[in-house]
């Protein structure tokens, strides 16, 4: 269905919507990026900052150098737009990409919590608390990844996100959960699988560094 919304729908950015949430970073990139593109075929600035935004998001997942270049793009895109919550966005992008490090991490993302909170918006702190609880599934700090999830299960209490919660789950490998009412395209075991691999993959390679 996604393909008749046609360039009325931003159809390119709905798949990358359909698809990092399954944990696959390089299909939704791969949208994002056609929808930027397209975006700037139309010359409309706002939905090409908004794609970028995601896709740099997406690959802050898979690759921090990558994404540093992606997150820069974004910055630059944004210059002149008043995008508050796509601005947010890549502020997120660039907490997954440190998730792991000693780069404060946890402290950035209180101050982002507060500015979200300040601006009204709802959807960007449910997106934060996926980029906090990533940074805690990396680190293996059971503790703190389970406060996020609490948060995650209070933010999404109405039934929007609640998928979000199993993306936590996943990343911290949590066991005995219950599942939300989502329903994935691919199996539970695959998008586990995906979201599992992207944070032991993380863990590793900070551990070669």
């Amino acid at each position: 269905m996604v393909p008749t919304l046609g360039w009325a729908g931003r159809h390119h950015r709905v798949d990358g919507d359909i698809w990092w949430p399954r944990g696959d970073m390089q299909r939704a990139a791969a949208a994002y990026e056609a929808a930027r593109n397209e975006a700037a075929q139309h010359g409309v600035a706002g939905e090409r900052a908004l794609s970028q935004a995601q896709r740099a998001f997406a690959l802050a997942f898979t690759d921090p150098d990558v994404a540093h270049d992606e997150i820069d793009l974004a910055e630059q895109l944004l210059t002149g737009l008043d995008l508050r919550a796509t601005t947010f966005t890549v502020k997120m992008a660039a907490l997954v990409r440190d998730a792991g490090t000693g780069r404060d991490v946890p402290g950035r993302a209180e101050v982002l919590r507060a500015e979200i909170r300040a601006s009204g918006l709802v959807a960007p702190e449910t997106m934060l608390e996926l980029a906090a609880a990533f940074h805690h599934a990396v680190v293996n700090d059971a503790n703190a990844a389970a406060a996020t999830i609490a948060r995650l299960h209070r933010l999404t209490s109405s039934g929007s996100y609640a998928y979000y919660t199993d993306i936590a789950h996943h990343m911290a490998n949590t066991e005995n959960y219950i599942l939300s009412a989502a329903r994935w395209i691919d199996d539970e075991a695959t998008v586990h699988h995906r979201w599992r691999a992207l944070t032991t993959t993380k863990r590793s390679r900070l551990h070669r560094r």
